[in-house]
């Protein structure tokens, strides 16, 4: 699981996915289908967009591997 998580394309898809979404709840009409409300609303795209920064960050510091 490690090696499957420190790997470019992984954190690149980790990054996108939960950046999208976090972006999407900020908008009323998708958080109305989720059931999302108010301070639930919030939280879930909060956290969202704080494991797109961290997928991000991890992105930027990889270091590129030599053969």
């Amino acid at each position: 699981m490690k090696s499957l998580l420190s790997s470019k394309p992984a954190l690149w898809f980790l990054f996108s996915f939960n950046l999208v979404v976090a972006l999407a709840l900020g908008f009323d009409p998708v958080a109305d289908v989720l059931g999302l409300d108010g301070t639930g609303q919030i939280a879930t795209s909060a956290v969202m967009a704080v494991i797109a920064l961290g997928a991000g960050a991890a992105v930027l510091r990889k270091s590129p591997q030599t053969a």
